[in-house]
């Protein structure tokens, strides 16, 4: 059996990346390395060198001698993310478009059901790994590197937020619309239609400014 994850470094970037996305660590919360050491039995240069890689990703703040917080966007700021990875993951979309197989299109079709499960379940943090499986399928299909790396960065520095709401009743309408339009681009990867394919991801990636996300 393959280990979960590659290295002791991996391990706490995951773990503290998790639960800034479940909200378990809110934006300006200070991260406590002794506190992650002792719960995970990881020595501190692991801790360090992925807090420094979360840091390097948008995740963290980092200050000398002040540490590491969980860093908080503005509303401005979210505009410009929003721009662009709609900009960037509508331009991936177009490129995969013709590569996509039958597989693929159905392995797309496969993940929108597995998402509509876990809001059917009300599991968010669920949502979230499928939902960015669902990007990703494509994205590592567009054959082009560089705009991977870009994307990469830019999703890893902001959609690793709470989708955990004290309103689960809302946040779920609010993903299943988004769900919606997950089946939505599937269906137009499978007519080929590149012109609305292009249109449905840009219109998409609005969902960043939600007062929910």
């Amino acid at each position: 059996m393959q280990p979960k994850y590659q290295s002791l470094k991996d391990h706490v970037y995951e773990y503290i990346a998790q639960r800034i996305q479940e909200g378990t660590l809110l934006p300006g919360s200070k991260i406590n390395e002794a506190e992650i050491c002792k719960k995970l039995d990881i020595s501190r240069t692991p801790t360090r060198e992925a807090l420094f890689r979360l840091s390097s990703d948008n995740l963290l703040d980092y200050l000398p001698r002040r540490g590491f917080t969980v860093k908080a966007f503005d509303q401005k700021k979210k505009e410009d993310y929003s721009l662009l990875i709609a900009t960037l993951d509508s331009l991936a979309a177009t490129l995969a478009v013709d590569i996509l197989s039958d597989k693929d299109l159905e392995a797309l079709d496969d993940l929108v059901a597995a998402i509509q499960d876990d809001l059917d379940a009300y599991d968010f943090s669920r949502y979230y790994e499928h939902q960015a499986q669902f990007h990703e399928y494509y994205l590592r299909r567009c054959g082009n590197s560089t705009l991977i790396e870009m994307l990469d960065s830019l999703k890893n520095g902001f959609l690793r937020q709470s989708y955990a709401s004290e309103d689960k009743e809302r946040l779920a309408a609010l993903l299943q619309e988004i769900n919606g339009e997950h089946r939505q681009i599937a269906e137009l990867f499978r007519s080929r239609d590149t012109e609305k394919l292009e249109q449905a991801v840009r219109l998409h990636w609005r969902i960043i400014d939600s007062d929910m996300l």
